[in-house]
């Protein structure tokens, strides 16, 4: 079998699983089906009714061009037995039923004009769709736009929406990832929520997960090929083969997913969840070739990494070995603040609890920049001063922070003032989680819906175990598969006026911020004091239980947690638990 030449990018040179895989419109009567089977005997096209046979491209891949219309339900015969497509773009019927061909055609996609904020007027937005809303649907969620623009979001980031098992559901167990999922609205509802929170001035961000596909999706991949790989493991299941044997398709399947999400259907960018679970010796990381395809398609979308690693390489340019993402979430900056507000030191808050430690996340968010971790019991992270500030996604709740909690509880109310002053007023690109600019009552507790009944009882009795001491002290830990969960995770909308005030204040206030880091950085650990300077403004908090004066040299206190913010003397006196910013 020849090899196509290296250097070449036009489509007759290119090897069969670089040519677009799954099915794509070619005009308004004919569609080319493509699909990577290494592993069937026989196979076929399942169209209309019909079995149509397929091409043998070479590499495991099959095509074939047949007459086929947007709408129309489609599938693979592997050795006897139907399946989806593996880059399946519309599962109308879930994740066992046919495939239906979307005609992307008619997308606005990325030609639409629309300009996303830079990356120092970035605020984003995290929210679920089954619980932003009652109805729980693109459409649904597209009404509330124009209301977050007004408040001074700059952009939603949406949790993950591939095709996944049943109606509800985080969406990190998603199986078809180029598909929207079915019980939202399915794809062309998505691109619906994408125009119009273009039209309201919101860039819109999906979360995708390329580390691991969900389980009840394993069988069906590997009915086809080998989609996973025995080398490693991921805390959610097989991992996917990005370095092994026959890997190369696995990696087109996943990058060309990326590009159509960005390329058809608009989106200004995409969060990575959890690369420090991809596994990849490749010499180009598929986190790079991700990167760098998705920058190709639009130069002005955004890359986000969730990496538990603290390493800066993954913002680095290429030229220089890293993979050029344009930003990643800071864990440790979340950690560093949650502990100065509340008692809680189990786990990795073990180690955290130092004003210092915030001191230095407002620098940079890696408070383990190659310093020894207790909980790790290793050296962790490396320094990251020459990343700049406006590369890192800090927060005080997102989803995981509130979700993986025994009982799904948000930030303590007492806490969420000062919170949110360190959030909005950091020099870093801030994130809200859904709810959190108003004080949502609702837990965001842990729900999915598995079709698979030994899935279902996996799930529900591992978060028993998990947290199975809190049960001890008398809690009944929420049954995941209960739409009891589900339900009570719906935001009620019940206002706090005076948190939904501040929160719009500070959000006004943020962007007369100099972008940049911060020029001076203070505290006094005993005292549970911190206050750092941007431009004309100080920021000043108190985290202790204690009223305390704090050195300022401003003289108007511009926006105060506390009524009681007094200046004077070349100090600002703060109650315990709060802050000040003072211009």
């Amino acid at each position: 079998m020849s090899s196509p030449r290296a250097d070449a990018r036009g489509s007759e040179n290119l090897y069969p699983w670089e040519r677009p895989l799954g099915a794509r419109q070619i005009d308004d009567q004919t569609a080319e089906f493509r699909v990577w089977a290494p592993r069937a005997d026989s196979l076929s096209l399942k169209l209309s009714g019909q079995e149509l046979p397929l091409r043998d491209a070479g590499y495991g891949i099959h095509e074939a061009v047949a007459p086929a219309r947007g709408g129309e339900d489609y599938g693979y015969v592997v050795d006897g037995q139907e399946l989806p497509d593996p880059c399946s773009r519309w599962q109308p019927q879930g994740l066992r039923g046919p495939s239906r061909v979307f005609d992307a055609r008619s997308l606005p996609g990325s030609g639409d004009g629309f300009e996303p904020a830079s990356a120092d007027q970035l605020v984003v937005y995290e929210l679920h769709v089954g619980t932003f809303t009652e109805p729980g649907t693109f459409a649904a969620v597209a009404e509330h736009m124009p209301e977050l623009a007004e408040l001074g979001v700059t952009a939603i980031e949406i949790m993950p929406v591939a095709e996944f098992p049943g109606a509800r559901g985080w969406g990190y167990d998603g199986v078809y990832i180029s598909a929207a999922q079915s019980s939202y609205g399915g794809p062309a509802a998505l691109a619906e929520l994408v125009a119009g929170a273009h039209r309201a001035g919101l860039a819109v961000l999906l979360d995708v997960v390329y580390n691991h596909l969900g389980a009840s999706g394993v069988t069906a991949m590997e009915t086809f090929g080998p989609y996973f790989t025995g080398k490693y493991e991921t805390p959610w299941g097989k991992a996917i083969n990005y370095d092994d044997a026959d890997c190369d398709p696995v990696r087109e399947f996943v990058i060309q997913s990326a590009e159509g999400w960005v390329r058809d259907f608009g989106l200004d960018g995409l969060r990575l969840d959890a690369i420090h679970a991809i596994f990849d010796s490749s010499p180009e990381h598929i986190v790079a070739a991700t990167a760098r395809r998705i920058h190709a398609v639009n130069p002005r979308a955004l890359v986000i990494a969730e990496s538990g690693l603290n390493d800066p390489r993954v913002m680095r340019p290429r030229e220089r070995g890293g993979y050029q993402c344009n930003a990643e979430w800071a864990d440790d900056f979340h950690h560093a603040l949650r502990t100065l507000l509340t008692e809680e030191r189990d786990g990795y808050y073990a180690e955290f609890g130092r004003v210092e430690q915030l001191a230095k996340a407002f620098h940079r968010p890696h408070v383990h920049d190659g310093i020894y971790s207790s909980f790790r019991r290793r050296r962790f992270g490396a320094p990251a001063d020459d990343v700049s500030p406006d590369r890192f996604v800090v927060f005080s709740q997102d989803h995981d922070q509130v979700g993986n909690r025994a009982y799904g509880d948000r930030m303590p109310a007492g806490a969420r003032p000062l919170a949110a002053f360190c959030v909005l007023l950091s020099p870093f690109i801030p994130l809200l989680f859904m709810g959190e600019e108003y004080g949502e009552p609702a837990p965001f507790q842990f729900f999915c819906d598995h079709i698979d009944e030994e899935i279902a009882v996996a799930t529900r009795e591992g978060r028993r175990a998990e947290f199975a001491s809190f049960a001890r002290f008398g809690g009944e830990i929420p049954d995941p598969q209960d739409v009891a969960t589900f339900q009570r995770s719906k935001l009620t909308r019940r206002i706090d006026p005076g948190l939904a005030r501040l929160y719009r204040r500070l959000l006004a206030v943020r962007a007369q911020l100099p972008p940049g880091d911060a020029s001076t950085i203070e505290f006094d650990e005993r005292a549970r004091w911190l206050r750092l300077r941007r431009g004309a403004f100080e920021l000043a908090c108190n985290f202790g239980s204690a009223t305390v004066e704090v050195p300022c040299q401003g003289t108007i206190v511009e926006l105060a947690t506390e009524a009681e913010a007094e200046l004077g003397g070349g100090f600002v006196k703060l109650a315990k638990m709060s802050g000040a910013l003072i211009r």
